[in-house]
């Protein structure tokens, strides 16, 4: 009797054991009844009856597939080597799991066979630089197609595009002439520049210096116009004093006459070789006979000198 208890205990504890399934935070339980799916279970601790039912578990984080490199021939018939890495996540496990056999395998084909397609409509030098584009153009194929699947192709990277060695060194050598061609352009645009500020600044130093000189000479000729005005007006203001105090004085002709006598004198001290006489003869001719009666009479002679 004892032993027939020990012997349904075990049993208990093996069969509670079998019935308690244990989900993770990152998965889902798919339920087979004999062999039918007839629910899905979430996270946490699921019973289950054993020999009739299990759990099938579907991992629901986003996973990696490398494709591995492969050699693709492009438009222009060269071969390159081509590898990428494609992200997808699992967004219905119903589907991932009893609509394909193998989903790692199937997608990694059918990048496979997209990256050859895709690739093959490009040219090399297209191929080289739209890496953007094939990432676009091949996740929207595997996306499409993996739907079915209850997969979600969330992005694709081109890890490589890998021309052979000849093209390679082909492309470098090009590129080496491309940058010396740039650096002898930059460095002749940098000469000519050069030559324009050089030719601008020696044209900009004469129009200074000439405006310089036409600032000094304006200058200068207005000083001198200045000067001479204002000795003009000064010898017109010492002219009309003078002319005003001879009117005041009231002067005889024989004064004036000797005045001029003494004018004529100061002018002929000078350097000039000819004289230029007044022509008012008549005046000049009666100051002189006046000046000749002045000698003929002592007394009034003395008298006009102590005038002056």
């Amino acid at each position: 009797m004892a032993l027939l208890i020990w012997v349904i205990a075990i049993f208990a504890v093996i069969f509670i054991a079998n019935s308690v399934r244990i989900i993770r935070q990152y998965e889902k339980g798919l339920v087979e009844t004999l062999g039918k799916y007839t629910g899905t279970r979430s996270s946490g601790a699921n019973i289950i009856i054993p020999m009739f039912q299990k759990i099938v578990k579907v991992d629901m984080r986003e996973r990696v597939i490398d494709v591995p490199p492969q050699n693709v021939i492009t438009k222009d018939n060269v071969s390159v080597t081509v590898d990428a890495i494609i992200y997808f996540q699992v967004t219905d496990p119903v589907k991932v799991v009893y609509n394909i056999e193998n989903f790692a395998l199937a997608a990694l084909k059918l990048a496979q066979t997209n990256l050859r397609n895709i690739v093959g409509e490009m040219e090399l030098d297209s191929t080289l630089t739209s890496r953007e584009k094939i990432n676009a153009q091949l996740r929207i194929v595997m996306d499409e197609a993996t739907d079915k699947w209850g997969v979600k192709v969330n992005r694709v990277e081109i890890q490589k595009i890998e021309p052979p060695r000849d093209i390679t060194d082909a492309m470098s050598k090009q590129m080496k002439a491309e940058r010396e061609k740039r650096a002898n352009i930059l460095e002749a645009e940098g000469l000519r520049q050069a030559a324009i500020l050089k030719a601008e600044g020696a044209r900009q130093a004469v129009i200074l210096e000439a405006e310089a000189t036409k600032e000094k000479n304006v200058l200068e000729a207005t000083g001198q116009a200045e000067a001479i005005k204002r000795v003009a007006d000064a010898e017109k203001y010492e002219i009309e004093i003078v002319y005003k105090a001879i009117h005041e004085g009231k002067p005889t002709n024989d004064l004036i006459a000797i005045k001029y006598l003494e004018s004529l004198a100061k002018v002929a001290d000078g350097q000039a070789t000819k004289i230029f006489l007044p022509l008012e003869t008549a005046g000049v001719t009666a100051s002189i006979g006046g000046i000749a009666e002045l000698f003929k009479d002592p007394a009034k002679l003395a008298k006009t000198i102590e005038k002056k």
